[in-house]
């Protein structure tokens, strides 16, 4: 009887392996969507500046018994520019935004909400993006859905624009309100 080497036995089992991981990467509810550690927990904590000009946003904010959407954004971000007009209908419908700059610098972010309206209640100034890594954010925009209870019940990644932001940010914002 032939003996076989254990070398000519890795090749195939390293190639089954990639293909598992890849089939079970397909069969995700949603591939696109990067799945968040804080969904389902407490939200993490907020920064201890504000935005010059603002409210600074708190903890108890967050647990104020009212569902806030919390937004990172920078005035750098392009998308960020994009999904502002949106913020600004959430606002108008009477939607509790927060906003947490991101890796800004105060004189521009302050600027920036002055020059094109500013849509938060309060807001918290990131500079380092120390609280941004607590909340799992990698680039902004991100928004996430909280709880009345400071339960985040959803992330979204990238700008709240166009038919992704209407088939799946907006659903899960009125299904938090309910």
């Amino acid at each position: 009887m032939a003996k076989i080497s254990p070398l000519m036995i890795l090749p195939p089992a390293i190639f089954a392996a990639f293909a598992g991981l890849a089939l079970a990467g397909m069969l995700r509810d949603n591939p696109d969507e990067i799945r968040s550690a804080i969904v389902g927990n407490a939200a993490p904590g907020v920064p201890v500046e504000a935005v010059n000009g603002t409210v600074q946003l708190t903890d108890a904010d967050l647990r104020s018994g009212e569902v806030t959407i919390v937004n990172f954004w920078a005035s750098w971000c392009p998308p960020c520019r994009a999904e502002h007009p949106n913020l600004l209908d959430l606002e108008a419908q009477g939607y509790r935004i927060a906003g947490i700059n991101f890796r800004d610098q105060q004189d521009q972010a302050s600027g920036y909400l002055v020059d094109y309206e500013d849509p938060f209640f309060a807001t918290g100034f990131d500079l380092r993006g120390r609280v941004a890594i607590d909340w799992g954010v990698t680039a902004p925009p991100e928004t996430f859905i909280v709880d009345g209870d400071g339960t985040v019940l959803f992330r979204y990644v990238g700008p709240l624009v166009g038919s992704d932001y209407e088939q799946r940010f907006l659903p899960e914002l009125a299904k938090a309100v309910e």
